[in-house]
Parts: structure tokens; sequence; C-alpha cells
């Protein structure tokens, strides 16, 4: 993922990270600039899951998300329990 990353935030991913403690968003802001700038951090254990990818933004949350050529579309965020459930529409 070369050049400018644009990110655009789902309206599930919207709904979710309003509900993130403020300890947990922080963390998300450091994973975004990672996932930016080298997609493969180590910190971020990015790996897919059927057509969707998912990173770590700590050892309790996952936050899910599709690759468009320059663009990282974030569909949600949660508890690792949470987001195994999640089922994109």
């Amino acid at each position: 993922m070369a050049g400018q990353i644009d990110f655009i935030f789902t309206k599930e991913f919207k709904r979710t990270y309003k509900k993130l403690p403020d300890k947990i968003k922080k963390k998300l802001k450091k994973q975004l600039k990672f996932l930016e700038s080298n997609p493969k951090h180590p910190s971020l254990n990015t790996h897919r899951l059927n057509n969707e990818w998912e990173f770590y933004v700590d050892i309790h949350y996952r936050c899910f998300f599709l690759k468009q050529e320059n663009k990282i579309i974030l569909l949600t965020i949660g508890k690792h329990r949470i987001v195994d459930r999640y089922k994109p529409i």
C-alpha cells in the first residue's frame, strides 16, 4: 500500500468507536498510524479473515477493515469476542 492512505469510517465503526474507553481510543490512533505507514508492523498482527482484514488494537480489542487500492474501510472495532461475532453486510 504505497502512497497516501485514506481511511473511511463506516456507520458501524463510528457506533462502536463511541463506546470505547478513552485509553483504547488512544491506542487505536497509534495503531492507525502504523497501519497507514506499515501495514505489516508487528504490533498490528494484521491478518486476513475471509474477505476482511483484522488488526490488534491491544490484547483485548480488534478492528476489522477492508483494503481497496489506497483506501482502508474501517468496519468495526470491539473486544475480541464481540468482533468474533461480527458479520459484515
